[in-house]
Protein backbone atom coordinates (compact mmCIF):
# COMPACT_ATOMS: atom_id res chain seq x y z
CA UNK A 1 0.00 0.00 0.00
CA UNK A 2 1.16 3.63 -0.75
CA UNK A 3 1.72 6.28 1.31
CA UNK A 4 -0.84 8.25 2.38
CA UNK A 5 -0.56 11.64 1.27
CA UNK A 6 -2.47 13.16 4.49
CA UNK A 7 -1.58 11.49 8.20
CA UNK A 8 -4.89 10.38 9.37
CA UNK A 9 -4.12 12.01 12.64
CA UNK A 10 -3.32 15.63 10.91
CA UNK A 11 -6.85 14.88 9.61
CA UNK A 12 -8.51 14.18 13.00
CA UNK A 13 -6.40 17.55 13.88
CA UNK A 14 -8.01 19.73 11.15
CA UNK A 15 -11.43 18.21 11.34
CA UNK A 16 -12.63 17.53 14.70
CA UNK A 17 -15.66 16.18 13.47
CA UNK A 18 -14.37 13.27 11.95
CA UNK A 19 -14.99 9.57 13.78
CA UNK A 20 -12.67 7.11 13.82
CA UNK A 21 -14.77 4.97 11.27
CA UNK A 22 -14.50 8.21 8.94
CA UNK A 23 -10.85 8.26 9.44
CA UNK A 24 -10.60 4.06 8.98
CA UNK A 25 -12.68 4.30 5.57
CA UNK A 26 -10.20 7.13 4.32
CA UNK A 27 -7.35 4.95 4.88
CA UNK A 28 -8.88 1.84 3.22
CA UNK A 29 -10.11 3.77 -0.02
CA UNK A 30 -7.10 6.21 -0.40
CA UNK A 31 -4.75 3.14 0.21
CA UNK A 32 -6.25 0.91 -2.23
CA UNK A 33 -6.69 3.80 -4.64
CA UNK A 34 -3.31 4.79 -4.51
CA UNK A 35 -1.84 1.32 -5.15
CA UNK A 36 -2.74 1.58 -9.01
CA UNK A 37 -1.80 5.03 -10.40
CA UNK A 38 -2.74 3.85 -13.54
CA UNK A 39 -6.84 2.81 -12.53
CA UNK A 40 -6.79 5.67 -9.90
CA UNK A 41 -9.01 7.88 -11.78
CA UNK A 42 -11.52 5.12 -12.77
CA UNK A 43 -11.10 3.65 -9.60
CA UNK A 44 -12.33 6.79 -7.68
CA UNK A 45 -15.45 7.63 -10.30
CA UNK A 46 -16.48 4.11 -9.54
CA UNK A 47 -16.04 4.49 -5.73
CA UNK A 48 -17.60 7.90 -5.95
CA UNK A 49 -20.82 6.34 -7.86
CA UNK A 50 -21.46 3.61 -5.59
CA UNK A 51 -21.21 5.42 -2.59
CA UNK A 52 -23.75 7.84 -4.47
CA UNK A 53 -26.11 4.89 -5.14
CA UNK A 54 -25.71 3.07 -1.70
CA UNK A 55 -27.09 6.60 0.00
CA UNK A 56 -30.07 6.13 -1.91
CA UNK A 57 -30.08 2.80 -0.85
CA UNK A 58 -29.83 2.98 2.59
CA UNK A 59 -32.28 6.14 2.56
CA UNK A 60 -35.00 4.00 0.99
CA UNK A 61 -34.46 1.15 3.99
CA UNK A 62 -32.31 -0.93 2.43
CA UNK A 63 -29.01 -3.20 3.59
CA UNK A 64 -26.14 -1.94 2.21
CA UNK A 65 -23.37 -4.69 1.25
CA UNK A 66 -19.96 -4.46 3.32
CA UNK A 67 -18.51 -2.26 -0.09
CA UNK A 68 -21.24 0.22 -0.52
CA UNK A 69 -20.97 0.90 3.39
CA UNK A 70 -17.61 1.47 2.79
CA UNK A 71 -17.67 3.92 0.15
CA UNK A 72 -20.47 5.89 2.13
CA UNK A 73 -18.60 6.29 4.73
CA UNK A 74 -15.80 7.52 2.63
CA UNK A 75 -18.09 9.62 1.16
CA UNK A 76 -19.18 11.07 4.88
CA UNK A 77 -15.36 11.77 5.91
CA UNK A 78 -15.07 13.52 3.03
CA UNK A 79 -17.71 15.60 2.56
CA UNK A 80 -17.02 16.45 6.52
CA UNK A 81 -13.41 17.60 5.18
CA UNK A 82 -14.87 19.49 2.78
CA UNK A 83 -17.45 21.14 4.69
CA UNK A 84 -20.07 19.43 3.63
CA UNK A 85 -21.67 17.94 6.71
CA UNK A 86 -25.19 17.07 6.50
CA UNK A 87 -24.94 17.73 2.95
CA UNK A 88 -26.33 14.21 2.44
Amino acid sequence: MKALPVDPERLRRQFPSLTDDDLAAYVEVTGTVLADPQARGKQMAALLARARAAREKAAAGHDLTPDEGLALRYLAAVEKMQGRVGAS
